[in-house]
Order: C-alpha cells, then sequence, then structure tokens
C-alpha cells in the first residue's frame, strides 16, 4: 500500500423503499485509529458496520462517520387514534354541557396531541433488513472515497517529504566537506591560545600536539553524519515501502534531531555549526509533513 495521508472526506448517497439517505466520512490527525457514528434510529447494525469498515481501511487517524436519512410519506401509513380523540371530548364535555366553550371542529381536534398517529403495522421488519444493510453498502463507498483522497494525499506528502530528504542529504553531504576541516582549525586555535599563555616555554609544542588531538578526536562527526545518512536510506525506503509508516518516520525524525543536535555541539567550525543549523530547521520541516502520514 502507497503512502497514505490522514485527512480526506468520502460521500455516498442512497434510497431503498421509502427511504433515502446520504453518508459522509470524514478524517483528521490521530495518533490512533479512533472512529465516530452517528446514524438513525433504529438501524443498530449501522454503527458496527461503520467501526469495522474503517478498521479494515485505517490504521490511524480521527474517522467521523454520519449517516442522514429520510423516510417518505406513504399514503395510508397514519391513522386516527379513536381511544385519544375520545378521552379529549370526554375531558372537554363539561365545559361544552354549562357553554363555556364552544364545541370542538373536527380540524382543531385532529390537530390536538397523539390524535394522529403513525401506523405501526407500516414497518416491516424484512423490508427493515433490506434497508439497512443498503445503507450499510453505502457506509462502504464513503470509506472507499475517504480512503482515495487519503491516498492522494499521501501521494503529494509522498513528493514533499522526498524532496526534504534530499535536502537532508545534501546538508549531510556538504557537513562531511567541511567536517574535514575541523583537526586542523582546533590545532591552530589550541595553538594560538597556549602561545598567548605559555609563550616559548619548554615542551608546550608537544603538549599542543597531544591536547589538539584529543579535542579533535571529541570534535569527530563523522559517526553523527554516517547515522544521518543512514536515517536518510531508512525514511526512504519507509516512505517507498508497504503499510503504514507514519509512527517509524516519526521515530526516525527524533533520531535526525538529535544527531544534528550532537553535531551542532561539536562544531569548532562557524560554517559546520552554520549547516547544522540548516539541518535541524530542514527535519523540523520534515517533521511537520510526518505528522500527516497515516
Amino acid at each position: 500500500m502507497p503512502l497514505s495521508g490522514m485527512t480526506g472526506f468520502g460521500r455516498a448517497e442512497g434510497a431503498a423503499g421509502d427511504w433515502s439517505w446520504a453518508v459522509e466520512a470524514r478524517s483528521v490527525n490521530g495518533r490512533n485509529l479512533e472512529v465516530r457514528f452517528r446514524g438513525p434510529s433504529g438501524f443498530d447494525g449501522l454503527e458496527r458496520a461503520a467501526r469495522e469498515g474503517a478498521q479494515a481501511r485505517f490504521q490511524r487517524g480521527q474517522v467521523t462517520v454520519g449517516l442522514n436519512a429520510k423516510r417518505a410519506e406513504a399514503a395510508g401509513a397514519v391513522r386516527i387514534n379513536v381511544d385519544q380523540l375520545e378521552r379529549y371530548l370526554a375531558a372537554g364535555a363539561p365545559y361544552v354541557a354549562d357553554g363555556r366553550i364552544a364545541p370542538g371542529r373536527l380540524d382543531g381536534l385532529l390537530s390536538l396531541r397523539g390524535v394522529i398517529e403513525a401506523d405501526a403495522g407500516a414497518d416491516d421488519p424484512e423490508a427493515l433488513a433490506a434497508v439497512e444493510a443498503a445503507m450499510a453498502a453505502s457506509l462502504g463507498a464513503a470509506l472507499d472515497g475517504l480512503l482515495a483522497t487519503r491516498q492522494e494525499e499521501g501521494r503529494s506528502l509522498t513528493g514533499v517529504l522526498g524532496g526534504l530528504l534530499d535536502k537532508i542529504a545534501g546538508l549531510v553531504g556538504r557537513a562531511e566537506g567541511v567536517a574535514g576541516g575541523q583537526p586542523v582549525a582546533i590545532k591552530e586555535r589550541f595553538q594560538k591560545r597556549m602561545g598567548e599563555l605559555a609563550g616559548e616555554a619548554q615542551g608546550v609544542a608537544e603538549r599542543i600536539v597531544v591536547e589538539a588531538a584529543a579535542m579533535a578526536v571529541k570534535a569527530d562527526v563523522r559517526e553523527e553524519l554516517d547515522r544521518l545518512g543512514g536515517h536518510v536510506d531508512a525514511a526512504r525506503a519507509l516512505i517507498g515501502g508497504e503499510g503504514a509508516a507514519g509512527r517509524r518516520l516519526d521515530f526516525l525524525t527524533q533520531e535526525f534531531m538529535r544527531e544534528a543536535n550532537t553535531l551542532c555541539s561539536k562544531s569548532a567550525l562557524p560554517e559546520l555549526t552554520t549547516m547544522g543549523l540548516e539541518l535541524k530547521a530542514v527535519i523540523e520541516q520534515f517533521r511537520e509533513q510526518v505528522q500527516n502520514v497515516e
């Protein structure tokens, strides 16, 4: 599976019987997979379908699925609740008898709460099960649309991350060339300082060689540069590999920054320090983009 992002949107519509609906699925960045569902009452299997569908397609991100459904008004699907109507008439009879209110009109009586109600016999369990199955299919279609947009984002991220890795590799190569001059610069700096403090005292020349060599060993950045190069290769392999790579790329980013910090702390040359700072800036850009990777 190519690199995938974590933001996207998918929509699907459907209809069955006297029901029609629209499904929207969207997602944003998240450290783990979190699925939220909102749907019509009476279709209890839809939430499970949404969760299982998301888990089959995604590994990370906050996924929200909403299904809005409406039912057309069908002829003969309502009835008059005669018992409720009789209760209203009985309650008002004493007031009509003593003349305090006029006799009720039919249109007014029918508008009273509970007099007109839906016919409970209109809901066929088999028909509702077929509607729920059709809604579940629309859920899958919306999640497929969401997956497609996340993969499209992943393709864009692949190019961006690859370009940033090229910058990191270029800076590492330049740093390798500059770092070769560190031992000479350290010796010259130490020699100048010792000359100011001790002048031409006996044994100063030998001490300069020994101390400068020790300082050059401490300032050697070849291991850091080698590890940075290895991290670049590992990141490229993850980007071009299979499966979700976000967490592993995030870990590699931390390793990148650790080596860049060490490079700056060991630097004895202004040019190398500048390259280390540039390297940290590019790594931070890389880190920001990695947060969007599944």
